[in-house]
């Protein structure tokens, strides 16, 4: 909190991300391959816990219903076995005709792969849109357990999706980038209604109660190679601003989460008002070394989280992550407004041994070079 706050810590935080330590339901707290970690964190790290008010079928966003509405529109499900994947098909009747959308997964990876996205065309996204708007319920009684889980060893974090993103998520990577650029209008049309129940959503989910920390997920899918700075600064920045607004004016803070090439939008991001920025990749994987995002977000009071990339924390040794942890503290320790965090999580069953030991001595060496 003194680090989302302006203050100085007494030294840089150590958060591990999407390992949450300090929540029982959380999935690598249930892996047996992964407790001697999780003992580990818990007892030398500042813990975040995940966690959205109501049930989440997505890892990132609370959306529970069809785009941001709990209207009950029929969707079938369908499960079955596809080689060594469990493949799940669901169709949506819409008022303008069915969709399809096919995800798959694998028992010992933690990820879900979506092998059809729900729209494949504007017309088709002109039928996700005519599923009536119904404003999101939420619930919270799962709250009380979570902050007396946590204690005083770290926040409660929610995520949510900017509109733009939602929007761009109906399709594949590559068709939602045609149709932003060839269906320009019409691609505006449907961020400005998802955006409409995005902030609906999110008022409704902050009258139920107020989290620590919201992480707002989806403006890479706007950075550089993808789509020019303009699409940034039309589609992402006046949404996540509002929605930056929004959360403080009920007390919470926000961070931006951002993998890519963030260098030509970093001033839009900090434009949103925004309290943190991750996970600031460095190059090749970003486009901006650490010391100048520091230096960038510093002078606007902004927090930066990051950037230790996981392939590191699978491929090094624990003298190689010693080091790079020392070179990061030298690049962004200085003058407090840093948090020490890898880029991403394992996602495999077991956990790899060398990946343990190199989280161990991530944190040893945070602990050792982060005092202030």
């Amino acid at each position: 909190m003194a680090v989302l706050s302006g203050q100085m810590p007494d030294r840089v935080p150590i958060n591990t991300y999407e390992l949450a330590g300090r929540n029982s339901l959380d999935w690598y707290n249930q892996q047996p391959s992964y407790r001697g970690l999780m003992d580990f964190i818990r007892a030398h790290t500042d813990c975040i816990t995940n966690w959205n008010p109501r049930a989440a079928t997505d890892r990132y966003t609370c959306e529970e219903r069809f785009l941001c509405s709990d209207y009950p529109v029929e969707i079938e499900t369908h499960t079955d076995t596809a080689g060594e994947y469990e493949r799940t098909t669901r169709i949506c009747h819409t008022p303008l005709g069915d969709l399809r959308h096919v995800t798959q997964a694998k028992p010992d990876v933690y990820t879900t792969w979506q092998i059809e996205h729900w729209c494949k065309s504007v017309a088709d996204v002109d039928k996700a849109l005519s599923v009536p708007y119904q404003p999101a319920d939420y619930d919270a009684s799962d709250l009380p357990r979570v902050r007396a889980e946590l204690g005083e060893h770290g926040l409660v974090m929610a995520s949510v999706g900017d509109p733009a993103y939602l929007a761009a998520d109906l399709m594949s990577f590559q068709d939602y980038m045609v149709w932003a650029f060839e269906e320009t209008d019409h691609f505006a049309r449907a961020v400005a209604i998802i955006a409409e129940r995005v902030m609906e959503n999110l008022r409704r989910q902050l009258d139920c109660c107020v989290l620590d920390l919201y992480r707002i997920v989806g403006p890479e899918y706007f950075t550089p190679p993808y789509l020019p700075p303009s699409f940034f600064e039309r589609y992402v920045l006046p949404h996540v601003r509002d929605m930056v607004s929004l959360i403080h004016s009920r007390g919470g803070k926000a961070r931006i989460h951002s993998h890519g090439k963030v260098a030509r939008v970093l001033d839009m991001i900090l434009d949103t008002g925004c309290d943190g920025l991750d996970p600031c990749e460095a190059p090749p994987d970003g486009d901006i070394a650490l010391d100048e995002v520091k230096r960038r977000c510093h002078t606007r009071g902004v927090s930066v989280w990051g950037n230790f990339a996981l392939k590191r924390l699978e491929q090094d040794t624990p003298d190689q992550i010693r080091a790079e942890v020392r070179r990061v503290m030298d690049q962004a320790k200085a003058g407090g407004g840093f948090v020490l965090m890898p880029t991403a999580a394992p996602i495999n069953l077991p956990l790899n041994p060398k990946t343990e030991a190199n989280y161990r001595a991530l944190i040893e060496a945070g602990l050792e070079f982060g005092g202030y």
